[in-house]
């Protein structure tokens, strides 16, 4: 089912965002949605002609410059989307004239954003106008946009300019020097390069225009290259207007304006490139796509935020990592955190391994900046910066600025104390290592980062001579509400934690790889001594834990603070330290966001210590309800989500799920304006997996113990583990205690046991059309002389239609359009008659008016004979049902006919551009049941359809005479009295 995002005019289909309605006021969140990119760049969804107060952004990996008081941040590039349209003299743009019609999507698949609009000049022009543009996954370097106009209601002059535009600026403040620019025989470029970090970048880009003669001549003002184009349209004439961009910075390539001409003179054409790109994210979504079936919107939430994942993560690139805002928007200036370890990287790490080791190749490359930041504090080792750019130095903001005049500064002490982050990444390094089993990249980057960050703790903590301890004074935990505490139990414990895995990568270095272990001693000055410290600490590190009743204490003297009671403050929309202010928040129970339990989550997979099950009760009941979980820290809610669900605590743990799904999608803590949640978006993958999936990885291979959310009928989705692919297929049968083992690809290094639970059959078991015995996992149905007669009212619409045009039509005429679109349809009734396109679209609605008001008197009664029968036969054999209709009315006429419930997918008008005979319905309706072709069988009562089943490598069922579905495989004459045995024995 679609559902509509609240005040936010948005529609969630499976891979598709609609929004309806264009709001000014969500401008700028909004153009964070609608971000696309392909782990080189990423480009926020701001629209081609402008907006006032927009905030158009490029931001390319690496591209970081100089900036007062932030240190550096990541450069607003310059503008490739311009793309002007002048009618008739008048310059489209949304603040003027009026929109009649707008629609604009984001198509997770394809990578793509298209508009749709239909707008009234102000002198009372109507004209249609699309727009589409792509960032190529398949090429980083290349970009593409298409505009359509038609004229809808005049003949006129329409003037289209396609620009670069190189003044782009980092909110008020301009990074870019101009070099050069120029034209050449493809086009435009342009040549910037950054103020001080003095990276070059080479931009050019070529229009191509398609339907009409016309020329181009190019304007080259300074800073603002510009190919233009004047023509002549008359009223329903499309033309088509494609732009291609190509771009390389002086990180790739020495001459990058060179580089960026070159490639746009040897590009193939725009529907080629974007077919090479729709190819090539098939290929990602393979590995990455997560299938829930029961929840559209959980769903569509779960691949969106695996979409910002993917586009923001660096397929070709190991000395760069994601922004905690990824390539989306200006939030944290495009600083690196702890965010990319813990949250992001374990999607990765188990769907595309090769991009998790450039994420920790980035932290190798950076070593030296976070040695410079441990001399500069006086300690030893590598110290790892709480926010990082391009040379791992601390650029964490020492102040952050007033908004007011006469408003305080205010002081920022995460840069000096949230040290955390020296164990968290190498708790990201150790994983990584254990998950890939990656001795190469362990040998020669992996142990350097743990060792050498082990070597600072062995210099920052403090023996305390009374209490015979380690202790480690005067931090900031994960809970930043507390911004001055002493052995806070996440940061010893973590301490303690990384200091036993470095004794233990030592150990293995030194066993399996003598040599470098030697160069490690001389460049670290690794000593045994200090491997003797290592132990002491971790033998003797002060940690707040009561046996008797295993709940930690979050700091010292954490429970001598000041109690609270969060739901005094229901109804609130800000956050705790917001309202109480910093100074009486430190003095406050309250947290900011997980830190005793995100402790517990990090320990969890390996059941160490602190972790228990009783542990875990014990702490979610005091910390949970402390915790500033709506408007503390975005990085909370999935965390949270994850625990409740081993808590069997099933309806919280959803509503955790959803807050932190919906984050950016519906902007609940309004600030998606800075940037996609990066944090977030990798929590909810660690959610579904770890939490309602609950993945185990155990001593062979992963299994899973789901706690699967009520609505939720199916999760599927594939893990990468030690070298081989595992396929998980849960079923809400399956609950806590019932394990089932993934299937191991059969392609890889050996065959897997397959458990008798929740898990797919092998691709080597699955049968095609060929087959003797045809292995049948899912039936689709057609509605209209299938299940329902509602072809009846189609006649009775198209009847009406036809009496009031005055065209002949009756029901001979009627069975022509069996299984045929309505465009298609309406085409075989008006014949060659002249309709203009404006006509025939208002034919179209309203017929379809007239049928939507006889569907009003459908109900149960109106199911043909057999059909329940038979639908519930198959439920109960475990076969998986789809609705396979061309109607774009059909999920209302199966709400009408009550059985919904009795469906698992849905392929309709919307689903698909091409209908039948084409058999595009039918191959979306099986990707959605999750079943391969041949494991599918189409129920049909039209020629087109059974075709189109055949098309589709599908085994096909006709209803009706032979000589209209003669055919299919099988032929009956309806459902009455139809067993699915007696079809299975046919076939």
């Amino acid at each position: 089912m679609q559902t509509k995002g609240h005040s936010r005019h948005f529609i969630y289909t499976d891979w598709i965002l609609t929004e309806t309605q264009f709001d000014a006021d969500q401008l700028h969140s909004k153009e964070t949605v609608f971000t696309i990119g392909n782990g080189y760049l990423g480009t926020r969804g701001s629209f081609e002609e402008g907006y006032p107060h927009a905030l158009p952004a490029t931001f390319i990996h690496g591209v970081y410059d100089d900036v007062p008081v932030m240190y550096t941040e990541l450069v607003n590039c310059p503008d490739w989307l311009p793309l002007v349209v002048i009618v008739n003299g008048e310059r489209f743009r949304l603040d003027q004239g009026e929109i009649l019609r707008y629609e604009r999507k984001l198509n997770l698949r394809q990578g793509l954003v298209s508009r749709s609009l239909r707008w009234r000049s102000p002198s009372g022009k109507t004209i249609d106008i699309d727009f589409e543009r792509f960032v190529s996954f398949a090429d980083q370097h290349v970009l593409g946009q298409r505009c359509q106009l038609t004229p809808v209601d005049f003949d006129g002059l329409i003037e289209v300019q396609g620009s670069i535009n190189g003044y782009t600026e980092n909110q008020g403040f301009n990074h870019w020097e101009g070099l050069d620019q120029g034209k050449t025989d493809e086009g435009i470029w342009l040549q910037r390069r950054t103020r001080n970090s003095q990276i070059e970048l080479g931009m050019a880009a070529k229009i191509t225009i398609l339907g009409t003669e016309a020329s181009l001549q190019v304007n080259t003002a300074p800073g603002y290259p510009t190919l233009s184009t004047t023509f002549l349209l008359k009223a329903q004439q499309t033309v088509t207007v494609e732009k291609l961009v190509t771009v390389f910075t002086s990180r790739e390539v020495e001459t990058p304006v060179a580089a960026a001409q070159e490639k746009l003179g040897h590009l193939p054409d725009y529907a080629t490139l974007l077919k090479t790109s729709e190819q090539a994210w098939d290929e990602v979504w393979q590995q990455s796509d997560i299938v829930i079936e029961g929840d559209s919107t959980a769903a569509f939430a779960v691949r969106y935020n695996l979409f910002q994942l993917l586009i923001a993560s660096p397929r070709h690139d190991d000395k760069v990592s994601i922004p905690a805002k990824t390539l989306s928007g200006f939030g944290y200036r495009g600083h690196i955190f702890w965010d990319t370890e813990i949250f992001m990287l374990p999607f990765f790490l188990f769907t595309q391994p090769a991009i998790a080791c450039n994420l920790l190749s980035y932290r190798w490359h950076t070593l030296p900046g976070a040695r410079r930041k441990a001399t500069h504090y006086g300690y030893k080792g590598a110290m790892f910066s709480w926010e990082s750019a391009a040379t791992g130095d601390e650029v964490t903001p020492r102040w952050s600025l007033p908004t007011d005049f006469y408003g305080e500064d205010v002081r920022i002490w995460c840069r000096d104390r949230e040290i955390h982050i020296n164990a968290d990444i190498p708790y990201a390094v150790w994983n990584y290592w254990q998950a890939t089993r990656n001795d190469e990249w362990m040998q020669k980057y992996g142990a350097e980062i743990i060792l050498d960050a082990a070597i600072f703790w062995g210099s920052r903590v403090e023996f305390n001579p009374q209490r015979q301890k380690y202790e480690i004074r005067g931090v900031i935990g994960t809970d930043e509400y507390h911004e001055f505490v002493h052995n806070n139990m996440f940061t010893n414990r973590m301490v303690q934690w990384h200091l036993e895995k470095a004794i233990a990568v030592y150990d293995w270095l030194a066993h399996k790889y003598p040599e470098r272990t030697r160069e490690l001693e001389e460049k670290l000055q690794l000593t045994s001594e200090q491997q003797n410290h290592w132990q002491d600490i971790i033998a003797k590190m002060l940690l707040f834990y009561d046996p008797l009743t295993e709940l930690i204490e979050q700091f010292e003297g954490f429970f001598q603070l000041e109690d609270i009671n969060l739901a005094d403050y229901q109804g609130r929309d800000r956050s705790m330290q917001a309202i109480l202010g910093i100074e009486k928040t430190n003095k406050y129970q309250v947290l900011k966001q997980p830190d005793v339990l995100m402790l517990l989550y990090l320990m969890r997979e390996s059941a160490d210590f602190p972790y228990s099950e009783k542990a875990l009760h014990t702490n979610w009941d005091y910390y949970a309800p402390r915790t500033d979980i709506t408007y503390g820290s975005s990085l909370g809610p999935a965390v949270h989500a994850i625990l409740a669900s081993d808590l069997n605590i099933s309806t919280e743990a959803y509503k955790l799920f959803m807050q932190a799904a919906m984050v950016d999608l519906e902007d609940n803590r309004g600030n998606t304006n800075d940037g996609i949640h990066g944090a977030t978006a990798g929590g909810v993958w660690q959610a579904v997996i770890f939490g309602f999936g609950g993945i185990q990885l155990g001593k062979n291979c992963p299994v899973a113990n789901p706690h699967l959310p009520a609505n939720w009928t199916r999760l599927k989705f594939k893990l990468h583990w030690q070298g081989l692919w595992y396929d998980f297929d849960l079923h809400q049968g399956l609950g806590a205690g019932d394990w089932g083992l993934g299937t191991r690809d059969k392609e890889t290094k050996g065959e897997g046991d397959r458990g008798t639970r929740g898990i797919t059959n092998p691709q080597s078991l699955i049968p095609n059309p060929q087959s003797l015995i045809p292995n049948i996992q899912g039936v689709i149905f057609d509605l209209d002389g299938v299940l329902t007669d509602t072809a009846e009212l189609h006649y009775l619409a198209w009847q009406k239609l036809a009496d009031e045009q005055g065209i002949p039509f009756n029901r001979v005429a009627n069975e022509a359009l069996r299984g045929v679109s309505r465009r298609a349809s309406l085409m075989l009734i008006i014949g060659h008659r002249p309709y203009s396109e404006q006509q025939i679209q208002e034919m179209m609605e309203r017929k379809n008016r007239y049928y939507v008001e006889l569907l009003k008197n459908m109900t149960s009664k109106d199911l043909l004979p057999g059909a329940i029968a038979l639908l519930d036969e198959l439920r109960q054999a475990g076969i998986k049902i789809a609705i396979g209709s061309a109607s774009k009315n059909a999920r209302t006429v199966i709400e009408r006919l009550g059985i919904a419930d009795k469906i698992d997918a849905i392929a309709d008008g919307y689903s698909v551009e091409k209908p039948k005979p084409a058999p595009d319905l039918f191959l979306y309706a099986a990707k959605q049941l999750g079943i391969e072709p041949a494991q599918s069988v189409v129920v049909e009562d039209a020629a087109a359809g059974v075709e189109a089943a055949l098309a589709a490598g599908m085994w096909a069922v006709g209803i009706g005479p032979v000589e209209r579905v003669g055919a299919a495989h099988v032929v009956l004459p309806s459902l009455a009295g139809v067993k699915w045995a007696d079809i299975q024995s046919q076939l």
